[in-house]
């Protein structure tokens, strides 16, 4: 054994003395090949690694001959096997990286619009009459034909829809959709707000991300428009109201500056809970004092904002008056303090909404209260003063302890029955904007109509953010954006069988049906 040991030591130095002539230190398109015998640095190997993981084609068989060197390997001739394995999976890694996938379900490629005909359907128009075994004819991404007796032009895509019913998208108009994705531990992925207390210059249609995740998931449960609003601050920005469809925001507006956000501040301090019943007298003034100067704050940047407007109509008017200095965030207000566009207060408690009202009186705004928990108590006043609601809260709890467990699911049905003007929204910011039909749902089985429960969420918020003559309901020349069921739309059993957005028929395929096609066979 001792006679074996040595003649295996003497082999072993031939072979590194044989070896270290060849063996020298080279660099090739950029990465310095290791000595032999000794491995890399503990602090170049993660380097070493990132570079041949983002190695481009031109260089991979420059990394190919870099690895049968021996890199990172005790022996050069040893290595060679090893390496070579590893220069295979590195050609299949980058070909397979290559690879465009589907190119029919591409998310970067907008799908086309067609001529389509979606026939022996009953077709629930909204704001008509439903219509049994009907047709509806579509045609550059508009409504071109609806009716029992409609003809189906020659080319058209047929949809046989029998046993189907088609209603309008609908539409949730409180979200911050395409803002947001991963809420919690990613904060690169989150645009939801700017530093400042007044940003009226801030526009989520230039953040919207359209290849959101989100976006896929809620419209196959058939919401195929959202508001994405911005939040933080005093004013947080405009809102745009989009479409769930495109490959980049300009595609995707509806409304690219939909509204101005206002986050009217709170003047009553906790609500119902015990322990803001129990604060000082002393906090309790302090609280009403900070948000008095808060209102002040914003009344007097509106006041601002209204003369610059007149300062820059009287120089486009006389070209020999002094110019007025330009201002990006006060230019951004003029339409909003000139009525020509609304103002969404966000507010939830009665002495809020109350004061976010007075407040849009005095400044001459179109309010539209988002939130509205508190809308109940105060729809006497909603009514006289023809203020719209976009409600949130419907499936929350009570905000105090001592109301009723339905205090927020019979919300909208007491607003529908004092006629004040309301929708429905998941106020969320994008994840579970697809349970925006199980809203309406539970307004419909506390006490809302079930047609008033369809409008809440499809032709209601299209009124309120003025654009019903495009939205919200079926008709001749409005946008095609069609959902073609299995059952009703407000059901939880129920499936979306056709998508139709602006016209274009959308893949019924989003991150959920994904997962679940890569793991239902698991075993």
């Amino acid at each position: 054994m001792k006679n074996a040991d040595g003649r295996r030591q003497t082999a072993d130095s031939r072979m590194q003395k044989a070896d270290a002539g060849k063996c020298t230190l080279r660099y090739t398109s950029g990465f310095a090949a290791a000595q032999c015998g000794k491995a890399l640095p503990f602090r170049q190997r993660p380097i070493f690694l990132a570079r041949l993981r983002l190695a481009p084609r031109g260089i991979a068989s420059a990394l190919i001959k870099t690895l049968r060197k021996g890199v990172a390997f005790p022996h050069c001739a040893a290595a060679k096997p090893l390496a070579l394995t590893i220069s295979i999976l590195l050609i299949a890694g980058i070909a397979s990286a290559q690879q465009p996938g589907n190119p029919t379900t591409q998310s970067g490629v907008t799908r086309p619009r067609g001529i389509f005909a979606i026939t022996n359907a009953r077709i629930v128009t909204v704001s008509g009459p439903e219509i049994e075994n009907g047709t509806i004819v579509i045609r550059d991404g508009k409504i071109e034909a609806v009716g029992t007796s409609v003809t189906v032009p020659a080319g058209a895509r047929t949809i046989d829809a029998r046993g189907l019913s088609v209603y309008p998208g609908m539409i949730d108009a409180g979200t911050a959709m395409g803002l947001v994705e991963v809420g919690q531990g990613a904060s690169g992925t989150v645009d939801t707000a700017e530093v400042g207390e007044l940003n009226p210059n801030a526009k989520a249609i230039i953040a919207v991300n359209p290849h959101s995740a989100h976006i896929g998931v809620t419209r196959v449960d058939g919401v195929t428009s959202a508001m994405s609003l911005p939040v933080g601050g005093l004013i947080s920005g405009q809102g745009a109201l989009i479409n769930l469809v495109g490959t980049s925001p300009a595609e995707m507006a509806v409304v690219p500056y939909a509204a101005l956000v206002i986050n009217y501040p709170r003047t009553s301090a906790g609500g119902g809970s015990p322990f803001f019943n129990e604060l000082p007298q002393t906090i309790l003034t302090e609280a009403l004092a900070a948000a008095n100067r808060q209102v002040e704050q914003i009344r007097k940047f509106l006041r601002e904002a209204e003369a610059y407007g007149r300062a820059q109509d009287a120089y486009a008017k006389d070209k020999a008056l002094p110019r007025p200095a330009q201002n990006v965030v006060l230019e951004a207000m003029v339409p909003y303090v000139r009525g020509q566009r609304p103002v969404i207060f966000r507010a939830d408690r009665e002495t809020d909404m109350r004061g976010a009202i007075r407040f849009a009186e005095e400044m001459k705004l179109k309010p539209i209260i988002l939130g509205g928990d508190d809308a109940g108590k105060i729809v006497g006043l909603l009514k006289e003063k023809n203020v719209p609601v976009i409600l949130t809260g419907i499936l929350d709890l009570p905000i105090r302890e001592d109301d009723f467990y339905d205090t927020l699911y019979e919300n909208a049905a007491k607003l529908q029955q004092a006629g004040v003007r309301f929708a429905i929204s998941s106020g969320d910011s994008g994840p579970n904007v697809r349970n925006l039909p199980y809203y309406a749902g539970m307004a419909a089985a506390f006490g809302l109509p079930k047609a008033e429960a369809l409008k809440a969420v499809t032709l209601y918020p299209a009124q309120i953010m003025n654009v019903a003559d495009r939205l919200g309901s079926i008709e001749v020349g409005k946008m095609a954006n069609l959902v073609v069921t299995d059952g009703d739309l407000l059901e939880t059993r129920t499936h979306v069988r056709h998508l139709f957005i602006d016209g274009r028929e959308v893949p019924l395929t989003s991150r959920h049906t994904e997962l679940n096609d890569a793991f239902k066979n698991r075993r």
